[in-house]
């Protein structure tokens, strides 16, 4: 507790006073242009990997970055978050971003992993369509590329499963929302995102 207490010093004394004017306006209201569903894990930083700061990103946050069925009798809470960023705050983009070495997918593939954890097990299965969708074994992920070729699966298995959203497809139809896949890559800290139209991931930046 020690360590967070320092930190909320340093912010109250120094970050807070240069962006005061800033969260002055955002104690009022805020209008995200992006809604970013990623993992719980400790290892995903948004506001790091993007370069973003307060009131610009919309977040999602679940082991596995989860988009449920929109009929699931657990996914109220994904679910109502997708719902309100996009019917409340009128969000433009939504991104489902996946990431290396995910633990969960890691116990999709050993359920040993989570046999004491019933609630997890119930959640786990809704990334049991990432083995339909697996993408090809990438040689440069070395010895995990098995488990990054599951991991990709799971991105476009919860696209699949964003695009059924009831408020994600009247406001896709309405031409007012566009979803995204994409996989972060803890070792590199590079980022794919998932080419529709040619079925692959492909590097989110231009080589060079």
């Amino acid at each position: 507790m020690d360590r967070l207490i320092e930190g909320h010093k340093h912010f109250h004394a120094r970050v807070f006073p240069e962006k005061k004017t800033k969260f002055r306006l955002l104690s009022e209201s805020q209008s995200p242009e992006f809604l970013f569903i990623t993992c719980a894990d400790s290892r995903i930083v948004p506001d790091l990997i993007l370069g973003t700061g307060p009131g610009e990103l919309f977040i999602s946050r679940s082991i596995g970055n989860i988009v449920p069925s929109a009929a699931a009798p657990d996914a109220d809470g994904t679910t109502a978050t997708i719902e309100y960023a996009v019917e409340a705050l009128k969000v433009r983009h939504v991104i489902v971003c996946g990431h290396s070495d995910c633990g969960a997918l890691k116990a999709a593939v050993d359920r040993k992993a989570v046999q004491s954890l019933p609630r997890a097990q119930r959640w786990l299965r809704h990334v049991e369509p990432a083995f339909n969708h697996r993408q090809p074994v990438n040689p440069a992920d070395g010895e995990g590329a098995e488990l990054a070729a599951l991991i990709r699966g799971n991105v476009v298995a919860q696209l699949e499963s964003l695009k059924g959203q009831p408020a994600v497809v009247r406001a896709m139809q309405e031409g007012r929302l566009a979803v995204h896949g994409w996989y972060y890559d803890i070792l590199t800290g590079r980022i794919e995102r998932y080419d529709e139209r040619e079925r692959r991931f492909v590097p989110l930046l231009a080589e060079g």
